[in-house]
């Protein structure tokens, strides 16, 4: 039942929603499998998401762990993913707007490494950054609506300051055209320069810097895209590595070795190109001594 084809993404994700709805709502696992007339084997793997899972499944246990009608009906939907070959995930279409995917597995994951050719990463975002770049997006979105997803992307940045579990280690490549853009509003793009060479000083975050003079690398054509990597749990086989990358549209998940491989060969290309980490901080601190002297 492990040799299911495609992506695993889907299940692992249902398997994390799954086990948090149970232990919030103090239900045991021999509970959670009786109530599916099933083996505590076969909900441990559920859990885990080691298998596919029927929505009908997804129900019984929604219903015996109290879950809103709106998180039943979003866990049915991806239920019926688990099943699939190959797996796109278009917000709003398989799974509403607010179930979000990647956030979950972002703060999972014990390693996150992202490529940006056009923003900061936006775990490396100021508050007034994020707030430009979701206007620059969303240009017709009310005052109010940017101002909950800049609280969103602020607490997203929070898994990097959490004491338990360690944070992730953090490793981002972003190319040097990002940091001499305007964003628009004056300081702002001063104050995330500060905010990049703050954290870079953290051991366990990582900024490099790819250089104007470097030319074009095999990322040239990829676009951004992140790493995830999983902790082991025990003598539990870790989760396989997955690749994010996102559209206008949709975003879309990799997790099959040939897939991760491509992209670890692009990282390893990123790296040799990047500056080091001591070069890319010396690089930062010149930016930003740039702007003073033009103020």
């Amino acid at each position: 039942m492990d040799a299911e084809p495609g992506s695993t993404v889907p299940r692992r994700q249902l398997g994390r929603y799954l086990r948090r709805l149970r232990e919030q709502a103090g239900v045991t696992v021999k509970a959670a499998a009786a109530e599916l007339e099933c083996s505590i084997q076969k909900l441990w793997r559920i859990e885990k998401g080691a298998v596919p899972v029927r929505g009908a499944d997804v129900k019984v246990l929604c219903q015996r762990y109290g879950a809103s009608a709106e998180m039943t009906e979003a866990l049915v939907a991806l239920a019926r993913e688990t099943k699939a070959k190959g797996w796109w995930h278009s917000y709003g279409d398989v799974v509403p707007r607010w179930f979000e995917m990647y956030v979950g597995m972002e703060a999972a994951a014990s390693r996150l490494r992202m490529y940006e050719p056009s923003l900061v990463p936006g775990l490396l975002q100021s508050s007034g950054y994020a707030d430009a770049a979701i206007r620059a997006d969303q240009p017709g979105m009310s005052d109010e609506d940017r101002r909950k997803r800049v609280e969103l992307r602020a607490e997203r940045q929070a898994l990097l300051a959490r004491p338990f579990p360690e944070p992730p280690t953090l490793e981002a490549i972003v190319e040097e055209t990002v940091l001499r853009r305007d964003p628009g509003p004056p300081g702002v793009l001063a104050r995330q320069l500060a905010y990049l060479q703050k954290a870079g000083e953290q051991p366990h975050i990582s900024i490099r810097i790819l250089p104007l003079s470097g030319g074009l690398h095999r990322a040239s054509a990829a676009g951004a895209f992140t790493i995830l990597e999983f902790p082991s749990e025990g003598n539990e086989r870790r989760e396989p590595p997955t690749v994010y990358s996102e559209s206008l549209t949709g975003a879309i998940y990799l997790d099959k070795s040939q897939e991760i491989a491509a992209y670890e060969e692009v990282w390893v290309s990123l790296t040799a190109s990047a500056l080091s980490e001591s070069d890319s901080a010396v690089l930062i601190d010149r930016l930003i001594g740039e702007l003073n002297r033009s103020d």
